[in-house]
Order: structure tokens, then C-alpha cells, then sequence
């Protein structure tokens, strides 16, 4: 059972908790997920929120790392008891998490971040790149009507009609969770660079064309990496269509001190500015963003 600290001129929502893991599964090559026993934090997050996570004891790594709400657990009547948070194994802490065992405990801070907004569109397309695509289970789940979330839980209005995964990796051992995002009313197209599942090519070729049938009142949510996101936000842009970005920005604190995952965003004047990824974001608007050219 996790334990939960609110810190005072922080999110009212954000706590730093002792969080029990009560499970580790792999989901894909190098590609991990991990549950949390963790009920606050369960009740309290949206869908593209995150937490930092570090363990609780020894200072090496020393500061924790941001991962996004794959989706929250739930007990048999629908109670939430934690979260699920999946990863690219690729440096020390990540390294450490896939050996984790149950029982472990570990310190988490959360939720933090704005997540994404409620969707209110006919035609929801959700674009994924990379371990991209952590964010929409929740979102699709959230979506379809299959689970709320939120303290108070967040209501949808107005349901889309479609509601669509379209997800790209370099192949097809990238490909994370794929069983976890097959649910009644979610459509998933995918896409690799080389061919081995779905389309080959770009994920953003399969977003081309959806809307070249679905622009009309459609909305896109996307997360993964930054080159990926820039070209989506263009043909966004050249159809007309609504598109939200979730950065996936290196952090240090989690709670807007320390200032290192800043990104540009634009003013009313035309210039730009600097915003905290981790206190205004992550999920920002594509126009309010000044994406950097490779």
C-alpha cells in the first residue's frame, strides 16, 4: 500500500508517495512496463500526466525520472489501487526498473503535468511514435467510455464517433502493448520503417491519410520524438485540424524549480518565450509551440 506526502505550494494534487511495485512485464523489445500499488495517485491522474519516479533508497541514480500514465489499476470493483507506467530500457535507472520486483518500493511524485484535455471532436486520431503511445491507453480508454479518471472523475460530453491509434516504430519487436489496446471501439493502424507490421514508412503518412477522409471536426493527440511530432503538427496545419503535443522533455525536478526542461513557446507579439514542460506541459498546442529544425 502506498503512502502518500503533500508538500505545501506545490499542485494540490501532486504528493510524493511510497508506491509498493505488484508487477513487471516485458511489452515489447527493450520496452517495460511496471505497476504500482498506489491508490491516491490512482484516484488523482488524467491521461497524459506523469509522475517521477526514483528508488527510495541510495542516491545513485539520484534525481528521478518523468514517465507518463499508461493506465491506472483497478480492483474488482473498478476502485482505482495504481498505476501502470511503461519504458525504453536505455540507461541506469530504466535498467534498474526492468529487474524490479514485486514488493519493491520505490518513491514516486505525482501526478503532475496538465495532461490532455478532454476530447470534444467527432473524429479523435491519437499519433504515436517510439514508447509514444504510453499516453493514449488512457485516453483511448477514457474516450470510448471503458474508464474514467480524475478526482472528480472527468466527464466526456461528447463521445467521438471514431476514436484511432496510429503508431509507428523503426520494426515490428518495437511494437508495445499492442494487447492492452484492443479494446471495442478503438480502430489501431500501425506503421514501420521497415515493413515488418503495418504500413512501411512514417506513422504521419497514415495520418496524411485519415484526414484526406476525416479532417471534418477531427481532433490529434500526439507524443513521441520531437522530429516525429514537428511533422505532424504540419499536416495538421495544412488541414486545418486541431493537434495537441505531449514533449517528452528531459527533467530534473518535476515541479518547475530547476528550469532544464523548458521549451519556446509563442507570444501574442509574435516572439517566443520559455515555458516548464513539467508545470505547463507537457501537453501544449502544436501553434503555441516553436519547434527546433534537426
Amino acid at each position: 500500500m502506498g503512502t502518500e506526502t503533500c508538500f505545501p505550494g506545490q499542485c494540490l494534487q501532486a504528493r510524493q508517495h511510497a508506491a509498493t511495485v505488484s508487477g513487471v512485464r516485458q511489452l515489447a523489445r527493450d520496452t517495460w512496463a511496471v505497476k504500482l500499488d498506489c491508490p491516491q495517485l490512482g484516484q488523482d491522474i488524467v491521461p497524459g500526466q506523469f509522475f517521477m519516479i526514483r528508488p527510495q533508497q541510495g542516491s545513485d541514480p539520484l534525481l528521478g525520472r518523468p514517465f507518463a500514465l499508461f493506465d491506472v489499476c483497478r480492483d474488482a470493483g473498478g476502485r482505482a489501487i495504481g498505476v501502470e507506467f511503461g519504458f525504453v530500457r536505455v540507461g541506469k535507472l530504466t535498467s534498474l526498473m526492468s529487474g524490479w520486483r514485486e514488493g519493491d518500493v520505490v518513491s514516486v511524485w505525482g501526478p503532475l503535468g496538465n495532461g490532455f484535455p478532454v476530447p470534444e471532436c467527432r473524429h479523435l486520431i491519437c499519433v504515436a511514435g517510439g514508447i509514444g503511445q504510453t499516453p493514449f491507453l488512457a485516453v483511448a480508454r477514457e474516450a470510448l467510455g471503458h474508464g474514467t479518471y480524475g478526482n472528480p472523475p472527468r466527464s466526456v460530453i461528447r463521445r467521438p464517433e471514431t476514436t484511432t491509434l496510429l503508431y509507428g516504430v523503426r520494426s515490428s519487436s518495437y511494437l508495445a502493448g499492442l494487447e492492452d489496446f484492443r479494446m471495442p471501439g478503438l480502430e489501431v493502424s500501425l506503421a514501420t520503417d521497415d515493413g515488418s507490421a503495418g504500413h512501411r514508412g512514417y506513422v504521419t503518412s497514415l495520418l496524411e491519410q485519415r484526414l484526406q477522409s476525416a479532417a471534418a471536426d477531427s481532433h490529434v493527440y500526439c507524443c513521441g520524438p520531437e522530429p516525429m511530432m514537428r511533422a505532424t503538427a504540419a499536416v495538421c496545419e495544412r488541414f486545418g485540424v486541431p493537434c495537441w503535443l505531449s514533449l517528452e522533455t528531459p527533467m530534473a525536478c518535476g515541479f518547475g524549480a530547476c528550469f532544464s526542461c523548458v521549451t519556446k513557446v509563442r507570444q501574442p507579439d509574435g516572439g517566443w518565450d520559455y515555458r516548464r514542460t513539467c508545470i505547463e506541459g507537457p501537453v501544449f498546442r502544436a501553434e503555441q509551440l516553436v519547434l527546433s529544425e534537426d
